[in-house]
């Protein structure tokens, strides 16, 4: 049996049945997820649901590490030993499994009684290994907004690491290609992927037709500007005339500019806001933040 077929529709049924009838887990609050077909987030799933019906390959051996690591450590699992949903069932909380690998491709359930049901940023204020472009969580919030993340939207990220994680958490069905130029954001890129179990994200070192080819079709396109992004406007607009596009800068000249560029490529009425955070510090002074621009905008579908 291929790769795309260990869990047919057949065998979910059945997975299902198993652990309707040796669970007391009310089966309508479960979110299935086949992390065999797409490459899919356990972790972020796991945070927002209740029960997760995760179908597992076997070999994976760091997933309740993972688990255990962002701070999943309370939630339950229900498993069996086998690949057949027949047998006795286990269950232990993630904190107790972590030296153990899923060690046959089945059907596994977390619960979780902590879940919240809301997206949130991934990374809170810290990253695993902080960049001179780090974006506090305020001010990304706000980018994630203007981006309008789906569950299985396709999005582009060029020059904002941070933000790629981010949105690995809000597309956890989708796909994420983030446009490293800069080798030390991508290896901070790389930590952090790995640190969170980030299964949808993948890392390029540039955007054109070559590098494009066998990426699935942007939604979603964040920007920092640089000297390429004309270009990189370009290609990504050949790609999807429609893409929602969202650009980051600091510089008030460019933001000036990023409008009228916005019009050269027929996107009309785009949106330009300035974000400031003012952060009371620990001796009572309040701080100013770096204050971004934030371009935004699409081309309206006929």
């Amino acid at each position: 049996m291929s790769k795309q077929e260990l869990f047919t529709n057949d065998v979910i049924l059945k997975w299902l049945q198993y652990y309707a009838e040796n669970t007391p887990i009310d089966l309508e609050q479960i979110k299935m997820m086949d992390v065999t077909k797409k490459n899919m987030n356990i972790i972020p799933t796991v945070e927002s649901h209740k029960a997760v019906l995760a179908f597992m390959e076997a070999g994976d051996t760091e997933v309740f590490y993972r688990m255990w690591n962002a701070g999943l450590g309370d939630c339950e699992v229900w498993y069996n030993e086998g690949s057949e949903p027949v047998g006795e069932i286990k269950h232990d909380d993630v904190r107790f499994m972590i030296d153990r690998g899923i060690n046959a491709s089945a059907g596994m359930l977390v619960v979780n009684p902590n879940a919240v049901s809301t997206n949130k940023s991934g990374l809170g204020d810290v990253t695993q290994r902080l960049t001179s472009k780090q974006v506090g969580g305020e001010i990304r919030n706000i980018i994630l907004s203007k981006m309008r993340i789906d569950a299985e939207d396709t999005i582009c990220v060029v020059g904002g690491e941070v933000i790629a994680v981010d949105a690995a958490f809000h597309a956890s069905e989708g796909t994420v290609i983030a446009v490293e130029y800069n080798s030390k954001q991508r290896d901070a890129l790389e930590e952090n992927i790995e640190f969170y179990d980030l299964r949808n994200v993948k890392i390029l070192d540039r955007i054109d037709e070559d590098s494009m080819k066998d990426m699935p079709a942007p939604d979603i396109a964040f920007i920092v500007a640089s000297a390429s992004l004309n270009q990189e406007i370009d290609h990504l607009m050949k790609i999807n005339p429609n893409i929602i596009l969202v650009v980051y800068t600091l510089d008030f000249a460019e933001a000036g500019r990023l409008r009228d560029l916005f019009e050269e490529k027929g996107i009309k009425d785009a949106e330009v806001i300035r974000v400031g955070i003012d952060r009371l510090s620990p001796s009572g002074v309040f701080e100013r933040e770096p204050a971004p621009w934030i371009v935004s905008g699409r081309i309206e579908k006929e």
